[in-house]
């Protein structure tokens, strides 16, 4: 959603990030995930109690999906694609099921993912026939020797890999066609864009990190478009040395600032913590260039930022010997 500069530096005022109890130390590295799905016109306002207990509950379970990995002793990159799973498979999401459309009426997906150990990273971009995106990006990533496959390519490379495919109807949610058919008659600036993603930063008992991050994209996007979600440093990065980081919001800006590497080089270069470093690029390089949108993303200590720009973002986290904890607003 195209907000005004001026409304954009008000929600950075507004916007601190929610306080979670950090120890940036040397003890035992404790098991953590952290998730978003998606960042935008998020408003108490704006919703039923019906709807907001719907979300809640969705991030909750997504959570305790993508830990139950992590409490088994799987890596973080297996904790990553269980709760991206989750969230692509939820029509709530503008993510798998549920993604918005395109101007011409279609539903085209993009998703990656990156594991902070080895460096090792797979997307894939414009597919429409993968039930779950996230799964062929780690396809990629692991049985590839490429990091991005895009369109019918990615598609055929899914099938090969024996991948869930479906119908492209299968994507198809009631509520978003509605919304589309909307779009398609009004045409006017105050019908809102989608702007959504989820997406996945883990942490597992081997002190390694992965990310993640799906998406449906832009609302009426056309010409192919692909956004930040499936381009490494932009929407998604991990380096076990500094941080994992996945990203939500409008893609385009994103992209021009690499915003998940610079938050990751802004560690690495400039010594900076993770919260700083995220607050540094979310709260002031991304409004300056008129970007809007958010990260969630942690570091080897467990350290975790949720920090957003916009009126509010679906996010949560849950660590060792923790609850599950759920926000959706600024405040």
């Amino acid at each position: 959603m195209k907000y005004s500069f001026a409304l954009l530096m008000t929600f950075v005022v507004a916007c601190h990030p929610v306080k979670i109890n950090n120890q940036n130390d040397n003890r035992k590295t404790p098991l953590t995930l952290v998730i978003h799905g998606g960042a935008g016109t998020i408003l108490k306002e704006h919703m039923t109690p019906e709807k907001e207990r719907a979300y809640r509950t969705a991030l909750d379970s997504a959570l305790r999906k993508g830990f139950a990995v992590l409490e088994r002793g799987g890596p973080a990159t297996d904790a990553v694609v269980a709760a991206i799973t989750f969230l692509e498979d939820n029509p709530l999401f503008n993510a798998g099921k549920g993604a918005v459309f395109t101007y011409s009426g279609e539903i085209e997906l993009d998703a990656s993912i990156m594991d902070g150990n080895s460096l090792a990273a797979g997307a894939v971009a414009g597919v429409r026939a993968i039930r779950n995106p996230i799964a062929a990006a780690h396809a990629v990533m692991t049985a590839s020797p490429h990091v991005m496959l895009a369109g019918e390519g990615a598609e055929e490379f899914a099938r090969e890999q024996g991948l869930v495919m479906v119908d492209p109807s299968y994507f198809v949610d009631s509520i978003r066609y509605q919304q589309y058919l909307r779009r398609r008659k009004a045409r006017r600036a105050d019908v809102p864009e989608k702007f959504g993603t989820v997406g996945a930063v883990a942490l597992d008992k081997f002190g390694n990190i992965a990310a993640g991050t799906s998406t449906g994209g832009m609302s009426d996007k056309r010409y192919g478009r692909i956004g930040d979600s499936p381009i490494i440093g932009a929407g998604t990065y991990a380096n076990n040395n500094t941080c994992g980081i996945s990203s939500t919001g409008w893609g385009e800006y994103f992209i021009r600032l690499a915003v998940a590497h610079d938050i990751s080089a802004m560690m690495e270069y400039g010594k900076l913590s993770l919260q700083e470093a995220a607050d540094s690029v979310i709260m002031k390089k991304l409004p300056r260039l008129g970007g809007s949108g958010g990260v969630v993303g942690l570091d080897r200590f467990g350290n975790i930022t949720m920090t957003f720009n916009t009126a509010g973002m679906y996010r949560g986290f849950v660590r060792e010997g923790e609850d599950p904890q759920v926000f959706l607003y600024a405040r």
